[in-house]
């Protein structure tokens, strides 16, 4: 077509074939199903996925929280804060080395475990997808994950 548009269902750069439209919806779609979820909890999505990063290993150093959630410390400091200021974590100086900022859930932060182990199931249930499917799905984001930060000389 004359102005650059196609109808065409094999144009590369139809909007519904691009991999990175699908994540966005995707991403923003689900995490949207967990905030009436989280919200009587008094937590955000970025903070319910730190909380699940101290909930396997406490206490945890700024630095291994940043890299098991993905993200850099000038992001996570913010959330940290906060949680702080709601009670559930508490952020202190390893006594072992000064460099190291320890976080460390706080009882209000472990008994918010029980009342967070009831958001996975219902987020399961609200999808109506099989747990198998779900799985599946993770499992192909988490390769595509690698496969987007592998540098090009590690690309097959």
């Amino acid at each position: 077509m004359p102005d650059g548009t196609t109808s065409d269902p094999a144009d590369p750069l139809r909007l519904d074939r691009q991999v990175c439209f699908a994540l966005a919806v995707a991403s923003r779609t689900v995490i949207g199903l967990y905030r009436p979820l989280l919200d009587p909890m008094g937590l955000t999505h970025p903070q319910y996925l730190v909380m699940l990063a101290l909930w396997e290993r406490s206490p945890r150093s700024v630095k291994d929280l940043s890299a098991a959630l993905a993200l850099d410390p000038g992001t996570l400091s913010p959330l940290l804060k906060r949680l702080e200021a709601a009670g559930f974590v508490t952020r202190a100086r390893d006594r072992a080395d000064e460099r190291v900022l320890a976080v460390t859930l706080t009882d209000a932060g472990r008994r918010l475990r029980a009342e967070a182990e009831k958001v996975p199931p219902a987020i399961v249930a609200r999808l109506g997808m099989e747990l198998a499917e779900l799985e599946d799905v993770h499992a192909a984001l988490t390769r595509v994950i690698a496969a987007a930060r592998a540098t090009p000389d590690q690309v097959r």
